[in-house]
Parts: structure tokens; C-alpha cells; sequence
């Protein structure tokens, strides 16, 4: 039964690849051509674009891995039916379940892979990438935000005209709000730089209100401390889908302590940690229909079964979050409704085959 099981892993990653290989190469395709008329912007050419589009394979195929797990389970299932192995295997005594754990075992490794992607080479393929390609088209660093920032670190309010750099600002406001938020100061700083666990304002104009009168004066450099790190700068710049796990939870800890809304970064973050049981549970689904089918239809049916069930999934799964975050649903509901419904219908499924 091991050699049975290793030989089924097998024959489900090695299918895996080549579809993997195939939908990401269509998918980084459509990605040129939808941006090639960006070309000519600065110094953003074609082989600017391809370079670019290259960076974003990891991001592709962590986003189909779901769809790229179902195709690669039906294909090479389908193959060992069409060959009447499905069936010698069951004669020679291999369960539904069984078969059922030898396609988790192929699921958790694609599931690693999906960990892996998600948290290593999909962010840094995505900023990257996002980096090359502002710098290319007019000169500045993708890592800095393309609009003023707006964030609270303890009773103080920070608007961030120009972020320079991580840990390099400009045109800086600060207001600082007493306990029943009444407006204590206002400052405005030219520049700020992170020096030593401290943020250095140069060319400030500060105004103190005082028993209802307002003091203006002028200084040419202060210090100022708090939570605002470059770290949890760089965190709020980065778009949700090139946080890394670790990231999020920074960023939501972040937020927490200031009292701000971490509802659209939890959903990102359980839906990436769901992410991997997708995987998991497309594959599971898969199984049934290859116990139903066995020699009766082919390939070109399984593979059109797998894309329209990944459509329909992708679908109800996006629409899930959103209605999530409409209706205020909890976080983990929201992301992993779709991909429990699904597993329970694969299991139900198989029971039946049984």
C-alpha cells in the first residue's frame, strides 16, 4: 500500500507541474500583453516589461495553486483510470480512504509549496517587481507611498506627506490630542529621519494651545519617540497581497494598540493561512469524480470539469470575503467558509463512493 500511495503522489505532483507550467506561462503571458502599452514610460521597455512580468510568476502561481492542485489531481488520476490502474489498485485491496490519504499526502506538499510561496518568493517577486517598474517609469522607489499617509501612534496623529524612504520622511504634520481629544499641539517638520530608535524632525513649526490661547514658536530640530517604526511604514505601503504572514500580524498588533480598524488585514491574514487547506480540499474533491468516471470520459471532460469547478470556487470564495467584510462577519468565517463547504462536499462525496 506504501508503494501504491508513493506511486499515486507521484503521479499527481508530476501532473501538478505540468499544468502548474502551463497556467502560469498563459497567465504571465495575458500580464505582458495587458501591460505592453505601458511601454516607453521613462525607461520602462519590453525588456523592462518581461523582467517585470518574469517577478511575478511566484505571485501567478500562488494564485492558481487552488485551480493548479484540482487540474493536476483529475489529470493524473484520470490517466491511472483511463489505464485501469484505478481499479487493480481497488481489486488489490486499496480503500476509498485510502486513496483519499495517498491525494492528501500529494495535497500537503502542494499545500508547503503554497506556505512557501505565499510567505517567501510571492512578496518579494511582488515588491520587486512593483520597484523596478515605478523606478523604471519615472525615477522613484516603489517602497515609498504613492499618496500621503494618515496613521495614529498613541494620542498623536501623524500625516506623512512624502515618504522618501522607509526610514526618510518629509512634509510632516503631527497633532497631538489630549485624553478627552482636544487638540494639545500641531507641528509641521520639513523632514524626518530614524536615528537611534527616535524619529529626528528637522525645520519644524510648532503651535501649543494653552487656557485657550495658541503659542507659535520655531525649531530647528526635535525628537520624537513612539510605535511609528520605518518597519510598520514600510508594512502600511506594501499592498495587502506582498505582506508576508508575519507581516500581517505586525501590522494588526500595530493597529490594535492604536485603536484602528484591523478588520481587512485579518481577512488577509486568515485568508492566507486557509490558503493551503484550499489546496488540500480541491484535491480531495477531485477524487470522486475520477471513482465515478473511472474509464468513461476523458481527459479534455476532466480538464473542463476541473477549470469550471476552480471558476465557480474563486467566484463564491471572493464574493465570501466581501460579503465578510460588508456584513461583519468574523475574519476566519469569511476566508474559510468556501474551503470548508468544500472539503465537507468532498467528504460526503467519498463516503458515498465508498
Amino acid at each position: 500500500m506504501k508503494r501504491l500511495a508513493r506511486h499515486l503522489v507521484a503521479h499527481i505532483a508530476g501532473f501538478s507541474t505540468i499544468v502548474g507550467l502551463a497556467l502560469v506561462a498563459i497567465y504571465t503571458f495575458v500580464t505582458f500583453v495587458s501591460e505592453i502599452d505601458k511601454t516607453g514610460e521613462g525607461d520602462f521597455g519590453v525588456l523592462q516589461l518581461l523582467y517585470y512580468t518574469l517577478m511575478l510568476m511566484p505571485t501567478a502561481l500562488y494564485t492558481l495553486m487552488p485551480v493548479i492542485a484540482l487540474l493536476g489531481t483529475l489529470m493524473g488520476l484520470g490517466t491511472l483510470a483511463a489505464q485501469n490502474e484505478i481499479t487493480a489498485m481497488r481489486a488489490s485491496g486499496m480503500t476509498v480512504v485510502q486513496l483519499g490519504a495517498a491525494t492528501l499526502i500529494a495535497g500537503v506538499l502542494l499545500g508547503g509549496l503554497e506556505v512557501v510561496l505565499g510567505d517567501v518568493f510571492a512578496p518579494i517577486g511582488t515588491e520587486t517587481a512593483r520597484s523596478f517598474r515605478s523606478e523604471s517609469q519615472n525615477g522613484t522607489d516603489a517602497g515609498v507611498a504613492a499618496r500621503p499617509l494618515w496613521l495614529r501612534d498613541g494620542s498623536a496623529v501623524v500625516h506623512i506627506g512624502t515618504l522618501k524612504a522607509e526610514d526618510r520622511i518629509a512634509d510632516v504634520d503631527l497633532y497631538e490630542l489630549g485624553d478627552d481629544l482636544s487638540l494639545q499641539s500641531a507641528l509641521h517638520a520639513q523632514n524626518g529621519e530614524y536615528v537611534d530608535g527616535h524619529w529626528h524632525l528637522t525645520q519644524i513649526k510648532r503651535t501649543r494651545f494653552r487656557d485657550g490661547r495658541a503659542e507659535s514658536d520655531t525649531l530647528p530640530a526635535m525628537d520624537v519617540g513612539g510605535r511609528l517604526t520605518p518597519d510598520v511604514l514600510r508594512l502600511f505601503v506594501l499592498e495587502a497581497d506582498s505582506l508576508t504572514t508575519p507581516g500581517l500580524i505586525r501590522l494588526i498588533a500595530y493597529l490594535d494598540r492604536n485603536g484602528l480598524d484591523a478588520s481587512s488585514y485579518r481577512l488577509s491574514l486568515w485568508r492566507k493561512l486557509v490558503a493551503p487547506l484550499t489546496v488540500m480540499a480541491m484535491m480531495l474533491f477531485a477524487v470522486p469524480f475520477i471513482l465515478g468516471s473511472q474509464r468513461g470520459g476523458g481527459a479534455g471532460q476532466r480538464l473542463l470539469v476541473g477549470i469550471i469547478v476552480g471558476l465557480v470556487f474563486y467566484v463564491i470564495n471572493e464574493v465570501t470575503a466581501s460579503m465578510g467584510q460588508i456584513y461583519g462577519w468574523p475574519p476566519f468565517l469569511a476566508a474559510g467558509l468556501p474551503t470548508a463547504a468544500l472539503a465537507g462536499l468532498a467528504l460526503m462525496r467519498l463516503r458515498r463512493a465508498s
